[in-house]
């Protein structure tokens, strides 16, 4: 596993903290949830720029 160090703006530090309270997960957890979205999201756009969204059809996914 990775360790990184992030680097948080001061206005955004106590949305998170109450996000992850909300949710009921640890702020790592909550955080990785918010970056593993992201790059999901960043890989269906790849796939939808290449003319390959139609490949999601079918999953439950729609682009």
């Amino acid at each position: 596993m990775a360790v990184m160090t992030l680097r948080i703006p001061d206005d955004l530090d106590s949305s998170i903290r109450a996000g992850a309270k909300a949710a009921g997960i640890s702020l790592n957890a909550y955080i990785v949830r918010a970056a593993r979205r992201q790059a999901v999201l960043d890989a269906a756009e790849q796939l939808a720029n290449l003319g390959l969204a139609g490949d999601l059809s079918g999953e439950g996914d729609s682009l």
